[in-house]
């Protein structure tokens, strides 16, 4: 939708946009820009109510009595009911003045609501940052992969300006986080013979340069001797090599022996599902199975280069392509991971959690985690659980849910939590081995999941297991997004660690 979106400069508006809540008139402060009376007028129109997101439009002549310069065009925001506005509601909105910003060919767009914010008595920056948000999400695209045989169309620059400075500020950092989401879209949309773990990897280190973090690539024989047998087995069948991606973000006032907290990313850039390959229609979409990964990787952008949280933060990235050979792996195999822990093979589509179980014993042994946030499109389950309005959370360490569920609350990408028990635990037992990667029952499949990852983290470690397999994908337009990624998760993790 644009070329790119900046925040400042000095050019005259295309448009100024100010609010007014339902069945009111405009804002007080919007009589700045109508010195003919236009606004006013404009907000009788029967089509003007005031209403969330509807958008009323008035072309302001000037007065030659004032010798007022009015703007080309003023846009009236609905607000709703101010009892019913918050933060999170100015993501919807930025998406809505996307769409007429683009359809107006406007190349500046000047923003006036702290009169409205500040009667709701809101944070002036999170109304800002949650607006950017949702202006950057709504002007991706991912043209990268037309040809000759499609006319794409040309996408202008926009820049966004507001009178207050603390609207501006907060601006700047939404748009940041927007496109730290949006280069987490455009890995997701990737197709998967591009995006192999050698190509993501290329990825991660090019950004890595580019935001000053150190970025570490573990293959080949290093998997042998780091004992990442989950991602070593599952990749076996594939001639794109399985791999780890480490990130690390090391702010000047942290000692290199801090703990950090560790993102873990299933990145799984194909499932075929293997040996237990998938049937019908079942592979279709499968390049997106990388996306908690993606996620990881857009977070770290993020952390990097918007949010510079004063602690240590390391980021795993597991990759693999489950694919079918005759060195694939099998159903009946028995394979041990660092922590001791023997894992019986009864379906190789449950490979996910075998690159991530790598990932959390790194983690906690070689990491010295002092948390652990993993994400993944892991189950089908949780989608038939929370659909597509939550992700599932499990999480038992009281403080790091809370601080999820905070960060949830100011992302607006939201999580739910489900139960661990020991009886879920029990569940995976094998006959033969510690424990099976898929039990016999399809009951409680999503906590299955989680119960199977459990025992690859360290007693007492805190540690939140993310399934994202219901939001990270968008079926229709809605809000920010068109049809595609999401980038769920960047956003939220973002969110976690200015919040601390």
């Amino acid at each position: 939708m644009f070329d790119s979106i900046s925040v400042g400069g000095r050019s005259a508006p295309s448009a100024v946009v100010v609010g007014r809540f339902k069945d009111k008139p405009a804002h007080a402060s919007s009589k700045a820009y109508d010195p003919d009376g236009s606004v006013a007028e404009a907000c009788q129109r029967p089509e003007s109510s005031g209403e969330y997101l509807n958008l009323t439009h008035a072309f302001p002549k000037g007065s030659a009595r004032s010798k007022t310069k009015a703007p080309p065009r003023v846009i009236v925001a609905g607000l709703g009911t101010q009892d019913k506005l918050t933060a999170g509601c100015f993501r919807d909105l930025g998406a809505a003045l996307a769409k007429v910003a683009s359809s107006i060919k406007a190349t500046s767009l000047s923003i006036d609501l702290s009169g409205p914010i500040k009667d709701c008595k809101l944070d002036e920056g999170a109304c800002a940052s949650a607006l950017a948000e949702g202006f950057g999400l709504m002007g991706w695209s991912y043209n990268k992969l037309r040809g000759t045989a499609t006319t794409t169309s040309k996408f202008g620059k926009i820049s966004l300006t507001s009178p207050s400075k603390a609207f501006e500020t907060g601006l700047s950092r939404g748009l940041g986080l927007a496109e730290s989401a949006n280069m987490a879209r455009d890995l997701s949309q990737t197709p998967p013979n591009i995006a192999t773990p050698a190509w993501m990897a290329s990825e991660a280190q090019k950004m890595a340069r580019k935001a000053g973090l150190k970025c570490t690539v573990y293959k080949g024989a290093q998997l042998d001797s780091m004992g990442l047998t989950g991602c070593k087995t599952v990749g076996a069948a594939s001639e794109n090599a399985p791999c780890m991606i480490r990130l690390e973000y090391t702010p000047k006032n942290a000692g290199k022996k801090a703990k950090p907290v560790v993102l873990v990313g299933k990145t799984m850039t194909y499932d075929s599902g293997g040996l237990s390959i998938k049937v019908g229609g079942g592979m279709k979409g499968m390049k997106r199975d990388k996306d908690g990964g993606c996620a990881v990787f857009g977070a770290m952008h993020a952390i990097a280069a918007v949010v510079k949280p004063r602690q240590r933060v390391v980021a795993l990235l597991m990759c693999a392509e489950n694919s079918i050979s005759d060195e694939a792996y099998r159903p009946d195999d028995v394979i041990e991971f660092a922590n001791g822990v023997t894992v019986e093979v009864t379906n190789t589509d449950a490979e996910g959690r075998l690159v991530l179980a790598d990932g959390l014993v790194h983690a906690c042994r070689k990491e010295d985690a002092s948390s652990i946030i993993d994400l993944a499109t892991l189950t089908g389950g949780v989608v038939i659980a929370l659909g597509s309005a939550f992700a599932g959370m499990w999480c038992d360490d009281d403080k790091l849910r809370g601080q999820i569920e905070d960060a949830a609350g100011a992302s607006g990408e939201r999580v739910w939590r489900l139960p661990h028990d020991e009886q879920y635990r029990e569940m995976m037992k094998s006959p033969i081995a510690d424990i099976v990667n898929s039990a016999p029952v399809r009951e409680a499949h999503p906590i299955q999941g989680a119960a199977f990852l459990s025992y690859f983290v360290d007693e007492g470690t805190p540690w939140a297991h993310i399934d994202i397999a219901g939001v990270h994908e968008a079926s229709s337009a809605k809000g920010p997004f068109i049809a595609g990624p999401t980038g769920f998760g960047v956003r939220l993790l973002a969110e976690f660690f200015d919040m601390r």
